[in-house]
């Protein structure tokens, strides 16, 4: 018996000893693989490179039956192609010819589509094409980039960093009428981590719009009907104020004591009519242009957020808080125009009408938060705590966090320097626009106090609540 069971032992000695060897093989080859992968991940970043901050420069001219696009980019961007280099820095331009049509078509005439009307333009022709320096200025207006990309390219013995060259590309897109409304749909987010497209528009009369696009800004009609920029500026309302989380915050302290939309309705209505007058003026440069400006509008918002946190804690009153909403609403419009800034090159000719629209949506959002708003919150007083208990805390949380942004911006604001402004024919006249103003905002709320005023009450009405009481 003895015998018989030492071979059995041997044999699973064996057996136990063979697989761990292998299983060591196989760990130490894991680790080699798992090191080689971190060096290669390490070492690609530094071989594809993104930029932070791009900028890409574009004209865009119709002329007759054609339409002619003029895109200036940093090479640097453009990663996939192996630009060739002397020493790995210097571009090597002898040899870049044939490269650039591929850079060209790679990344700029692929990533930005033209419209005619509702017609994809294209595939386009480039006319010219070639690299420059970063200290060429020729795209600072139309003719001279036309005329600096007809030019001789530069000697292929000038010295050019890759991260300092640039590709100027001239493309032609067959049109039917120079007088048609033309679109853009710009992709250049792929070139930085962050990209700013700077578009010109030059019209057959001369006339030029300029336009500014971050990243990918969607499909942009540089001349838009009115009811196309009504559209849009409709969904920029509604969207703004779902996003504007002190705009929320304001309209949650209008709608805490008072869950009523009866009772809503002149608060809510007050408060957008009040936007909508500085908004507008605004937007025809009837604010201040000062820097100071926008940091104080952005405090004194924060300011009207613990104001009426406050006033709900001490003491709601229906009666007065139209009023409260209308004065505050002037700063809120103020705020709303910052917003809107760039976003009203987009109107085209029709600013009056992006302006109502843009209310519009706003007022769409607005109503979209109080239906939901309203009933979540007679919910919470109704089986979570009490009314006015639940009224002081939720204020008291939008206070804490309005104080912080109040001081956090107050904070700001101090950094600018206040001086008294020159008293001259340009301060007169901007000192008449705001009395303008003024004056026409204070005839707006006594129009609104006459039709909120409460109607009186019959003899027998006040009878009856003398013998309440």
């Amino acid at each position: 018996m003895p015998r018989a069971a030492y071979p059995i032992r041997l044999k699973s000695f064996r057996r136990e000893v063979v697989p761990t060897k292998n299983r060591s093989r196989a760990a130490r080859g894991v680790v080699a693989v798992l090191g080689a992968l971190v060096v290669l991940m390490a070492a690609s970043p530094a071989a594809h490179e993104i930029p932070n901050d791009v900028r890409i420069q574009a004209f865009l001219k119709p002329e007759g039956q054609r339409l002619r696009l003029i895109v200036r980019a940093p090479i640097a961007s453009m990663n996939d192609v192996a630009w060739p280099s002397r020493d790995g820095v210097m571009l090597d331009l002898a040899d870049i010819g044939p490269l650039l049509d591929e850079g060209a078509k790679v990344w700029i005439s692929d990533r930005i589509e033209l419209y005619e009307g509702d017609r994809r333009l294209g595939p386009p022709r480039t006319e010219a094409i070639r690299v420059s320096l970063p200290s060429d200025t020729s795209f600072d207006a139309y003719d001279r980039a036309v005329a600096h990309l007809l030019a001789p390219p530069m000697p292929a013995d000038t010295e050019l960093a890759k991260n300092q060259a640039f590709l100027d590309v001239l493309f032609e897109y067959p049109i039917e009428s120079d007088r048609s409304r033309f679109s853009v749909d710009p992709r250049f987010e792929l070139l930085g981590i962050q990209t700013l497209t700077v578009l010109r528009l030059v019209l057959p009369d001369g006339a030029e719009r300029a336009f500014q696009f971050h990243n990918d800004p969607g499909l942009v009609r540089l001349d838009p009907r009115w009811f196309q920029a009504a559209w849009r500026f409709v969904v920029e309302g509604f969207f703004h104020i779902l996003d504007g989380i002190d705009h929320l915050l304001f309209l949650l302290c209008l709608v805490i004591p008072f869950r009523r939309f009866r009772t809503l309705v002149p608060i809510v209505t007050a408060f957008t009519i009040a936007h909508s007058i500085t908004l507008i003026a605004s937007s025809y440069d009837m604010a201040p242009d000062a820097g100071w400006f926008p940091p104080l509008v952005e405090t004194l918002i924060a300011a009207s957020i613990v104001y009426m946190a406050l006033e709900n804690i001490v003491a709601p009153g229906v009666a007065r808080r139209w009023a409260i909403a209308f004065g505050f609403g002037l700063i809120h419009g103020f705020g709303f125009s910052f917003a809107l800034r760039e976003t009203l090159q987009l109107a085209g000719s029709h600013l009056l009408t992006a302006l109502l629209s843009f209310n519009v949506g706003v007022e769409l959002g607005q109503l979209v938060v109080l239906v939901l708003l309203v009933p979540a919150l007679e919910l919470l007083f109704r089986f979570v705590m009490a009314e006015r208990v639940g009224t002081i805390i939720l204020s008291a949380l939008v206070a804490h966090t309005g104080w912080h942004w109040m001081t956090d911006r107050f904070g700001q604001l101090r950094l600018y320097t206040f001086e008294w402004p020159a008293f001259d024919a340009a301060f007169f006249a901007s000192f008449v626009r705001w009395m303008m103003l003024l004056v026409f905002a204070a005839g707006v709320a006594w129009l609104m106090s006459i039709v909120l005023r409460p109607a009186p009450r019959s003899k027998d009405e006040r009878r009856v609540r003398v013998e309440e009481a």
